[in-house]
């Protein structure tokens, strides 16, 4: 196996990356493979909590893939077992656990959507429930000896939940045990996460001290703010872009996020090389609407085509810039003196989530009728013969209301 120059490696590894610790190990590791072509062992641990990935998620994805492309292996673990304990991690209260069934079914779904980012051919997928669920309760106390409860608590959300007196299950504490068991079992040489994940990567280096094993370099990245450009990407924010959204969708979501986010946007979600982004970080400071519209073509173009890309810039020119409806826009027919709610209209045509979400958009100016928002959840409409309404929900989704 012939790897690329140390240098031309730690340029890829290290764009984006928040921290590698330690460092100098990670350059040990690169000199021993290149000298012995033997690649690393790469890990990344996912637990399939949500059926669908967005961007967020595949900033860390990305990253397992240019190692993947500098020659590594690349091991994708699904957390069968840890995702049943269920993580803390950055919140401030227990994540709660899933069932075996809902993780194996998120499981599927979360592999099809990484195969768009990560090299389906050179991917190892498996899952820590195969060696995890294996583990007899003495081996779990065998285990859990390695660490103090000192320890644990230096974990940032466990001491901020023990100062503020709210409860902190013990089984908790067996999850960085369990992500870390990962480590030891595979002989991973680096592990990948968030910057959340920085205490559980860290677990993983001392359980493989202990076994004997030469420790992992924990390589943490960033989490991506969502289009809000405040809080991070999440669908429980409502400020995500799914990577299986279609097209349109894609391209309109990030022309909505800050001018201040496009530039890392850039260089953690595209392929440019480093003359690209210095180009496009001129291009952010003088027209930042369009340097946005190369963003948005550029993600849309990632996970569908030129063609893909092309025709939403269209669209948004059509819909958005022109204010025009889209000629595929739904036809909906009613009867002549037939009376509705347009709250009902909007949920039968699946124009929206929830009601919930039609009275957000409501309330925020986002549906209009003929460009007249509507704002009332009360508000009906009589068809007469000849009635027809332009309707809009939110930024991209529309319909034809047509009495006949």
């Amino acid at each position: 196996m012939i790897f690329p120059p140390i240098e031309e490696q730690l340029s890829l590894i290290k764009r984006g990356t928040v921290e590698i610790v330690p460092e100098e190990e990670l350059i040990r590791k690169l000199k021993k493979s290149i000298q012995t072509a033997k690649p690393l062992k790469i890990k990344l641990g996912v637990d399939p909590t949500r059926p669908d990935l967005h961007l967020g998620h595949s900033v860390i994805l990305r990253k397992l893939r240019q190692f993947q492309d500098l020659g590594h292996e690349a091991i994708l673990i699904i957390g069968g077992f840890t995702a049943m304990i269920g993580d803390p991690t950055g919140q401030n209260k227990t994540r709660p656990p899933l069932s075996l069934q809902e993780v194996m079914e998120n499981a599927d779904t979360y592999i099809d959507q990484a195969k768009k980012i990560l090299d389906e051919t050179k991917t190892v997928v498996v899952n820590n429930n195969d060696w995890l669920g294996t583990m007899s309760f003495m081996d779990v106390v065998h285990l859990s000896s390695r660490l103090t409860v000192a320890r644990m608590i230096e974990r940032d959300d466990f001491t901020k939940r023990f100062t503020s007196n709210e409860p902190i299950s013990l089984h908790e504490f067996l999850y960085p045990l369990a992500q870390g068991q990962d480590s030891v079992y595979l002989k991973s040489d680096v592990e990948l996460g968030g910057t959340d994940q920085k205490f559980n990567l860290l677990v993983g280096r001392d359980l493989q001290k202990a076994d004997g094993q030469e420790p992992q370099v924990c390589l943490m990245m960033p989490l991506l703010e969502g289009t809000d450009g405040t809080m991070k990407m999440s669908k429980s924010y409502d400020n995500y872009i799914g990577i299986d959204e279609p097209a349109n969708e894609i391209y309109g979501k990030t022309l909505s996020i800050p001018d201040g986010l496009i530039y890392t946007y850039f260089e953690l979600l595209t392929d440019l090389d480093e003359a690209e982004l210095t180009e496009q970080r001129e291009k952010i400071k003088s027209d930042p609407r369009n340097a946005k519209h190369d963003l948005a073509y550029t993600l849309t173009r990632l996970y569908y085509d030129d063609s893909a890309a092309m025709e939403a810039r269209r669209y948004f020119e059509k819909t958005v810039i022109r204010k025009d409806i889209p000629e595929d826009a739904p036809e909906l027919n009613f009867e002549k003196g037939s009376v509705h709610k347009l709250m009902d209209i909007i949920s039968e045509a699946s124009l929206s989530q929830s009601n919930g979400e039609t009275k957000r958009l409501m309330k925020q100016g986002g549906v209009s009728l003929n460009d007249e928002k509507i704002e009332d959840f009360l508000f009906e409409i009589r068809f007469s013969e000849g009635d027809h309404y332009n309707l809009k929900v939110g930024k991209r989704k529309f319909a034809r209301l047509v009495c006949t």
